[in-house]
């Protein structure tokens, strides 16, 4: 009943015509139902498989750039059907796809390059995504699939929400909203027989504590946040949503290109003059694309869809980001924190380019021509500085299920 008999990721109508074949194959242990429906009114499905009190449930497609999580998903349900252990005391939900509007826009069936996942990207706006909009929109505004998720989550009141989500090209790392003793080792196991590196010093979860090598627990809230500038809040995300009902959630993170630079826990001999070159290089390439936009803007013929409003967005984060920078490093700085900073100064104004370079082309804009060439040579540059090797996507899935079981198998319940 495998899923990966192709190497590519399956897009939304794929995983629910999966899911529905599992329903049909264990009527007895599996439903699927429509939970929601989307601002574009595409219905929000959601799989469950076994009748168990407590809960756990799976979170995949919350960011359309990150397609590994439904694959994963769909291992994850077949495993909890063949294996009757993972269903003794525990049911499984599965949210096939948070954001099925903004998994329509990106398109990534086989990269061969980080040029080719570049072609067809998109990331919506913080405000537009369902799991990080409680952090910066009040409740009447939130987008319908965020209220989906939270319904869900008020419904099964899970022991354990797991959300799966992927980078581009890095390590693995684990978050956590609460620490899961025992987590660290067997996640480690995993990364290191499928030759995928751990991601020590990641910028999303910079200042965090650590268990263990790429295992780490948000702090409370409260604790000043290590990028002050950045407007959202992990700890006002729908990942903390559970903890009124005692659970807890874990987002398991798998890189499409690993990099072995990631995972250096030596310390940088020179953090503070490297941060200050990154910083400079952020607001260089972000001036870059506003340059281009500006220039372009007045040609549009639509100035407000989801590609521009992304666009601009991830370019108005710069100039704090690049002030956080400018700021004396953590004492402990490593070559891996270091280095997922200079990934993330890359990433960011690469992803806003990207986006513009569709609405330009779209558009007929004679500004694309120049653009192409920045999005091409920023992505040759982005992989070949961290020496990009694409992981194998039967190895991003199975890494991602291995340590979503192990988050399982490890999370206590109040009376076990």
């Amino acid at each position: 009943m495998s899923h990966l008999t192709e190497q590519r990721y399956p897009n939304v109508a794929e995983l629910v015509a999966s899911a529905r074949e599992l329903t049909a194959h264990r009527p007895d242990l599996c439903v699927l139902r429509q939970v929601g429906t989307s601002r574009a009114g595409r219905p929000l499905h959601l799989l469950s498989v076994g009748h168990a009190h407590h809960a756990v449930l799976v979170v995949a497609g919350a960011h359309a750039n990150e397609p590994v999580g439904g694959s994963t998903l769909l291992r994850l349900a077949e495993r909890a059907l063949m294996e009757r252990e993972l269903r003794t005391d525990r049911s499984w939900h599965f949210l096939l796809c948070a954001d099925p509007d903004s998994a329509a826009l990106h398109r990534t069936p086989a990269p061969r390059t980080l040029l080719d996942y570049h072609r067809h990207f998109f990331r919506p706006a913080g405000p537009e995504q369902p799991e990080w909009s409680p952090s910066v929109l009040p409740p009447d505004r939130l987008p319908p699939e965020t209220r989906t998720l939270i319904r869900v989550i008020d419904e099964l009141r899970p022991i354990l929400q797991v959300s799966l989500h992927g980078t581009d090209l890095g390590g693995s790392w684990v978050q956590l909203t609460r620490d899961i003793p025992g987590i660290a080792e067997p996640f480690a196991k995993s990364a290191a027989e499928l030759h995928i590196p751990v991601e020590t010093g990641a910028a999303d979860a910079a200042g965090w504590p650590a268990t263990g090598p790429g295992v780490h627990v948000m702090p409370a809230p409260g604790t000043e946040a290590a990028f002050p500038s950045l407007p959202d809040d992990a700890r006002q995300s729908t990942w903390h949503h559970a903890h009124r009902y005692g659970g807890s959630t874990a987002i398991i993170e798998v890189p499409m290109w690993a990099s072995d630079l990631v995972d250096d826990p030596a310390p940088h001999p020179a953090p503070g003059r490297e941060l200050r070159f990154l910083a400079h290089r952020l607001s260089r390439d972000a001036l870059l694309v506003e340059e281009i936009l500006q220039a372009a803007l007045s040609r549009l013929p639509q100035v407000d869809g989801p590609l521009l409003r992304a666009a601009r967005w991830a370019i108005a984060l710069v100039p704090g980001l690049a002030a956080d920078w400018l700021q004396p490093p953590p004492p402990d700085a490593t070559m891996a924190y270091v280095g997922s900073i200079d990934a993330f100064s890359r990433r960011l104004p690469l992803r806003a380019a990207a986006m513009l370079l569709r609405v330009l082309k779209e558009a007929q804009d004679p500004e694309a021509a120049r653009l192409e060439e920045v999005v091409a040579q920023w992505s040759d540059a982005f992989a070949e500085r961290f020496r990009a090797r694409w992981v194998p996507l039967e190895h991003q899935v199975e890494h991602q299920a291995r340590t979503t079981v192990a988050a399982v198998r490890h999370t206590r319940v109040a009376g076990d």
